[in-house]
């Protein structure tokens, strides 16, 4: 008998063949464990034909999406297309937008606080297609549709600042006094609700719905968009827990965003910036009041290892800002945060443990183990199918499309990798529980050039989307070719 995920995947296979006129010849699951959502998000590929499928049990916030999507692209907004739908299933097939997020190339373009060029002109490129969002597209939208609510309104504030007080506060045993907190809550809420909020409010714009292709932003994620203020979305993005984007960034990339802004509606900066940090805070309670939720309350600890980051943040915001409000209680509460034993201990185990990953070639011999722990793991991907025989692959390698789209398309390469995650995972946790810093990665194939650099670039963007651990990426094998 057939189970309900079965009859699921079978309902997008059935999109896809009417959309395409093909059938699905290979499913991929895009989303592992570590995404909070709860969807189920599957590439289907036919050929060259590719698609992404998700289904998810909620109709309503189904629906919004879909709505929210077909009105952005009639907009010109840069959204995924809606290729069908099946509503009744739970299910929908939209345009495939690839697989790097902003996240993941932030990752790739920086050490340590310095992001590179490209990233930054990436972030640039997104915060100046915000305001089209938030202005243009805001003006004709249906705010029926929305899900749950059609308003950041007074409400939706007491759910944020209440998630964060009960799921973080409560958990992590910091003090503080109810009654004075709920008085800095309500002063404030008041104080939120004199922001100008006739403008289209995202909910999560943050760096991980934000993919890139072609070097051009696309965006998802936005089901949970209402009717809102201006600074609450800039302040998702540029105070990103995981992004950690450096003070300075942050601040060029606002006045980038004002300046975006300017050219949809008359920008009184004076007035936004007295209320774009109480924005900030609200955002980044609603953010740890997941993490907790998540971590402590749930028992995923990978939830918590953004903690520090937005701990950062926070003792950023309290040195270098001060509020047009007085909030004694909260920000007595954020003090305590910040000398908490308990959350300094998930700082110390969110230190980055260095994951270094190398390809190479078996004709050429092992990597050497820089760090003097003994050399980690070594995967032999001599196994798997090598696009190395084919002429029309010869002269690329496991970083161009054509190399990847082939070996995405193999099961022996996903039930292999399947297994190598599984292994690097589990020591990677180990690791972190033990305060170990160093482990080494290694993929070889005959000559280094296409199996083995496909899985070392696989592994390494994989790693990279988590917090807690610095990746170190080389191919041997190509280097040498190169010389």
């Amino acid at each position: 008998m057939p189970t309900a995920e079965t009859v699921s995947i079978d309902v997008l296979k059935s999109l896809f063949q009417q959309r395409f006129h093909t059938p699905v010849e290979h499913v991929i699951p895009l989303q592992g464990e570590l995404g909070g959502s709860g969807r189920r998000i599957i590439r289907l590929t036919a050929g060259s034909t590719k698609a992404v499928g998700v289904l998810y049990g909620v109709r309503e916030e189904n629906a919004a999406f879909l709505a929210f999507s077909k009105h952005f692209r009639r907009h010109g907004l840069p959204v995924p297309e809606i290729y069908d739908e099946a509503l009744d299933h739970g299910a929908y097939l939209e345009e495939d937008l690839g697989d790097t997020t902003l996240f993941e190339f932030l990752s790739k373009n920086r050490q340590a606080a310095a992001v590179a060029p490209p990233a930054i002109e990436a972030y640039r490129k997104v915060v100046a297609i915000l305001p089209r969002f938030q202005v243009e597209a805001a003006r004709d939208l249906d705010y029926s549709i929305c899900y749950p609510t059609s308003s950041f309104d007074r409400q939706s504030i007491a759910w944020d600042l209440n998630y964060f007080k009960y799921y973080f506060l409560r958990l992590a045993g910091i003090p503080f006094s109810e009654h004075a907190l709920e008085d800095d809550f309500t002063r404030l809420t008041d104080f939120l609700l004199t922001a100008p909020r006739d403008f289209f409010l995202y909910r999560d714009f943050q760096s991980r719905n934000v993919m890139l292709r072609d070097a051009q932003p696309y965006f998802v994620d936005y089901q949970g968009g209402r009717k809102g203020a201006l600074q609450y979305d800039i302040a998702s993005l540029l105070y990103d827990a995981k992004a950690d984007l450096p003070p300075d960034l942050r601040e060029d990339l606002l006045h980038d965003y004002l300046r975006a802004l300017a050219n949809h509606i008359s920008v009184d900066r004076e007035a936004f910036l007295r209320h774009f940090y109480p924005y900030v805070y609200v955002r980044i309670m609603q953010a740890l009041g997941a993490y907790g939720f998540r971590g402590f309350y749930e028992r995923k600890a990978h939830f918590l290892q953004s903690v520090p980051y937005a701990l950062k943040n926070l003792r950023w915001l309290l040195h270098n800002v001060e509020l047009p409000i007085a909030l004694p209680t909260l920000l007595g509460a954020f003090q305590n945060m910040l000398a908490s034993e308990k959350l300094l201990s998930i700082a110390n185990e969110a230190d980055n443990v260095i994951v270094r990953v190398f390809s190479f070639s078996f004709h050429q011999g092992l990597p050497q183990d820089e760090s003097g722990n003994g050399g980690g793991f070594v995967f032999d991907g001599r196994s798997l199918p090598n696009p190395g025989r084919e002429e029309r692959f010869k002269q690329l390698t496991g970083q161009d499309a054509p190399v990847i789209d082939y070996l995405n398309q193999q099961e022996s390469v996903h039930q292999f990798f399947a297994s190598v995650l599984s292994l690097v995972d589990s020591a990677i946790a180990n690791y972190q529980s033990r305060g170990f810093k160093n482990l080494m990665v290694s993929f070889g194939c005959t000559g280094g050039q296409h199996r083995s650099v496909y899985l070392a670039e696989q592994l390494a963007k994989r790693l990279r989307a988590r917090n807690g651990l610095e990746v170190r990426l080389r191919h041997l094998g190509l280097e040498n070719l190169r010389k």
